[in-house]
């Protein structure tokens, strides 16, 4: 048995929070685990956004004996958090998986480099909020016989693809940060929201990170390149 030591309570209810939304958009959600000395990385697809979102977590130690080994692992998200002890701080590794396509595509691990651009985070979750206004506001004016699924994300992808300030990351990315609790103001980051708020690229990978975790998306139009398989 595989048993995660995390360096607090804090950290716990923070990988608990993430794993809860997660799996509120897909209760079969699956994640897939990677432990980097005592960083915690976790990776998930939340459907309804086409991104990738990333949650790293402090450990206090890698393992329960301290076993100098790897850990990459793809498992339930639901099954992982149940196995959490907020009040231990700990987690027990589920039983893999057979992880889903996304699972086996991950950005690379260094080659990013900061993008100019990206406006302050009250200015995106200002232009999330418009466009979730939007939107609904668009959605509520279509006839009931033109409310199709087709319509709605014809849509849906104009307004989340559009591109946020003077950079290519689209508003669905920000839009997806926002519902994953990673928009929030940074009470317990271990670094000033200024130095975590920003926008990275590395290849056809662009990361919006943020104090809380990151959200990364292939870059439109890029096609299939430069992808590290894992």
């Amino acid at each position: 048995m595989t048993v995660l030591h995390l360096a607090d309570d804090g950290e716990a209810a923070d990988l608990a929070a993430f794993l809860a939304r997660l799996i509120h958009y897909d209760r079969a959600a699956a994640v897939r685990l990677q432990v980097s000395g005592t960083t915690l990385a976790v990776f998930g697809r939340p459907p309804s956004f086409e991104v990738l979102a990333i949650r790293t977590a402090r450990l206090a130690k890698p393992y329960e004996n301290g076993l100098d080994v790897l850990l990459d692992v793809t498992v339930s998200a639901g099954e992982l958090l149940e196995s959490l002890d907020e009040s231990a701080a700990t987690a027990v590794v589920p039983a893999a998986v057979t992880g889903p396509p996304w699972a086996g595509l991950l950005p690379p691990r260094g080659g990013w480099r900061q993008e100019p651009g990206l406006p302050g985070l009250d200015t995106v979750r200002a232009m999330v909020a418009e466009a979730v206004a939007e939107f609904r506001s668009r959605i509520g004016e279509l006839t009931p016989e033109r409310r199709t699924r087709p319509e709605l994300d014809r849509i849906g992808r104009e307004i989340w693809s559009r591109p946020i300030g003077d950079t290519a990351l689209p508003v669905r990315a920000a839009h997806a940060a926002q519902s994953l609790g990673f928009l929030r103001p940074a009470a317990r980051a271990t670094v000033p929201d200024e130095a975590a708020w920003a926008l990275l690229s590395s290849g056809t990978w662009l990361r919006l990170r943020t104090p809380y975790g990151s959200i990364a998306v292939r870059r439109a139009g890029l096609g299939a390149l430069d992808v590290s398989v894992r």
